[in-house]
């Protein structure tokens, strides 16, 4: 495939109606929360990006493809990155989020990323010229990085890691910089105070009620403890061992994200003895949007596909990552750490970083792939000319108008009431 073929987009004759592929998959999810997902992904057309995997990942199948594989991290766009504290303590930067994680060819993610950025880029109302030097940058990073891990032997690319400090050293801008380590900081000190969800009432510990988005509902209590404790049984002895030391007091359902909006997630509030809180968060495993068109995976519980997908292409794992031996109720499960999220709207609130931010996703992306699949072979096919670059910038503008075309669609089917985007109904307190 010549290297050039990259940037070809144009939409087959008979491509599916995006609203279609949204409400198909919806009916996998819980229905009173599929309004919600709609008001979300109504607001831009990088919020309607967020929750069109399902669309892109059709679109990218139609596309001439490589056949280089690797564990795709599927849902590989800008907010799907982001910065968290190993079990050292030490502040990372790495892929965030990987609900859809399978083997499939490599540009697929990075296509999706570069169309993420200029989307983004567009709607922080940056000139078009700019928009297209952020994809560019982000397969620029993407290829030198490869070029620099392919020279190393496999230990020692398989253990580097984003230092976020070593990041911050290298923005020349003072001003960028001082704001990047400020909202850095954020994130991990609201790690360390609990995201505020953790609240004492009447002497007893539980998490607090922050709706619309968490909220104690007595129809999902049992389900979410059933899963809990299924969980532990996939945990290595050693881990296992630690999590006994915490007991599971509380649960609360979270409506989380944009593209999980609609599957069942809840958080876990778990003490120890002497009353050291540790939160931890259960999502459901759907079956990746990439798997109809790259093949289905190996593990027929997605809760394991997502845990082994993760472990493959973070370079520091959560300890406590695991999944549900069993399906519960039909469902399939994983669990981690609860994480934060309020570097997801970093390209639209921060513009300034986006530069900074797109080279800092492709060299991320390009570690993760690294670990995932061949990096020598990679490195070879993308060479070290400046055509790789070009073409996927080329293609991310192009997606990028078909995706505020197909979010167009999205808010005429919301008119004509195809589709409901009023606020979610998810149930008073202790319902």
């Amino acid at each position: 495939m010549p290297l050039d073929a990259h940037a070809q987009w144009a939409p087959p004759e008979n491509r599916t109606d995006p609203v279609e592929t949204l409400i198909a998959q919806g009916k996998q999810r819980i229905p009173e929360l599929l309004p919600e997902r709609y008001a979300r992904m109504r607001v831009d057309p990088f919020a309607f990006l967020r929750g069109a995997a399902a669309i892109m990942a059709a679109d990218l199948a139609v596309g001439p493809s490589t056949g280089l594989r690797v564990q795709a991290c599927g849902d590989c766009h800008l907010a799907n990155f982001g910065t968290y504290a190993t079990p050292e303590g030490t502040p990372v930067f790495d892929v965030n989020d990987l609900d859809e994680t399978l083997p499939a060819p490599f540009e697929w993610d990075v296509k999706r990323l570069a169309a993420s950025l200029i989307v983004a880029g567009r709607v922080a109302k940056l000139p078009d010229a700019d928009c297209r030097r952020l994809a560019r940058a982000a397969a620029e990073s993407y290829r030198e990085q490869l070029a620099h891990l392919a020279r190393l032997a496999p230990l020692d690319a398989w253990g580097m890691r984003i230092d976020l400090e070593l990041v911050l050293a290298d923005v020349d801008a003072p001003k960028l910089r001082r704001k990047l380590k400020k909202r850095f900081a954020a994130v991990l000190t609201a790690g360390r105070a609990h995201f505020g969800l953790v609240e004492s009432a009447g002497g007893r510990w539980r998490i607090k009620d922050k709706p619309p988005f968490v909220r104690h509902l007595s129809r999902h209590e049992l389900p979410a403890r059933q899963a809990f404790a299924s969980y532990a049984k996939s945990l290595q002895e050693d881990r296992h061992v630690l999590l006994q030391r915490y007991q599971l007091r509380d649960t609360a359902f979270k409506v989380v994200g944009v593209g999980s909006v609609g599957t069942f997630c809840a958080i876990g509030l778990f003490l120890s003895d002497d009353d050291a809180p540790l939160l931890l968060q259960i999502k459901e495993a759907q079956p990746s949007v990439l798997a109809r068109f790259a093949g289905p995976s190996e593990y027929p519980n997605h809760g394991q596909r997502v845990v082994v997908g993760q472990r493959m292409l973070q370079a520091a794992a959560d300890i406590f990552l695991g999944w549900t031996q069993e399906p519960l109720g039909g469902r399939y499960f994983y669990v981690r750490r609860l994480k934060d999220h309020q570097l997801a709207d970093i390209g639209t609130r921060l513009e300034a970083a986006l530069p900074v931010y797109a080279r800092l996703c492709g060299r991320t992306l390009a570690r993760a792939h690294a670990r995932a699949g061949d990096a020598v072979t990679l490195s070879a096919y993308l060479d070290k000319g400046n055509a790789f670059d070009k073409a996927i910038a080329q293609f991310a503008a192009a997606y990028a108008s078909q995706t505020e075309r197909d979010w167009r669609c999205l808010l005429e089917a919301i008119d004509a009431g195809r589709v409901s985007a009023a606020q979610a109904q998810i149930g008073t307190a202790r319902e």
